[in-house]
């Protein structure tokens, strides 16, 4: 007689893990990507922090905002902060290689903060973590142009999406940063 019921509470497990399994992924934390120097970067190594991951490029128009990135991170750090940088070639304004990138930010920017290698953040090749956020925010949050900036939450949740055209240095940037680090993750 037990039987059926064991089956039935089987059954029952069974369709909910399949449904944990479908509902993807659920946080920023649960992404990896690869650093600039070829190394493994899961995201969940920042558990707990607020993050921002900007998209980048070498030779645009807002590429400056390397500056102000740098300075968000200096300021931020100590706090639970890091800016993570995706170079990009999607709007066609990229260095041809890595190392090429990390040589330009470095050199020309003092950058410090972690960088992954170059990588597709528009479209159904995106990469996982874009394709999620452009999910998750609505495909009006997704990057239109170089230098946009996802906010994510101490929880590994997605808090919002900058346009290019708002600054590292803006009011408007750093009061999010603020209340995000002051938040409870």
């Amino acid at each position: 007689m037990l039987k059926p019921v064991l089956a039935i509470a089987v059954a029952f497990a069974s369709a909910t893990v399949l449904t944990a399994a479908s509902q993807g992924p659920q946080s920023a934390f649960d992404f990896k990507t690869t650093t600039i120097d070829g190394k493994p970067m899961p995201f969940s190594q920042y558990k707990g922090k607020v993050l921002l991951v900007v998209n980048t490029a070498s030779m645009c128009g807002y590429t400056p905002q390397y500056e102000g990135l740098q300075a968000l991170q200096d300021k931020y750090k100590a706090q639970g902060f890091t800016v993570i940088g995706v170079p990009s070639s999607d709007f066609e304004q990229e260095l041809g290689s890595d190392k090429e990138i990390k040589t330009f930010c470095e050199s020309k920017f003092g950058i410090k903060f972690p960088m992954s290698t170059k990588s597709v953040v528009t479209g159904e090749k995106a990469t996982p973590f874009y394709r999620w956020a452009a999910t998750t925010l609505g495909p009006d949050k997704a990057p239109k142009w170089n230098f946009h900036k996802y906010l994510v939450g101490r929880d590994g949740k997605l808090i919002a999406a900058y346009p290019s055209k708002v600054t590292p240095g803006s009011p408007e940037l750093n009061a999010a940063v603020t209340q995000a680090i002051a938040a409870k993750g």
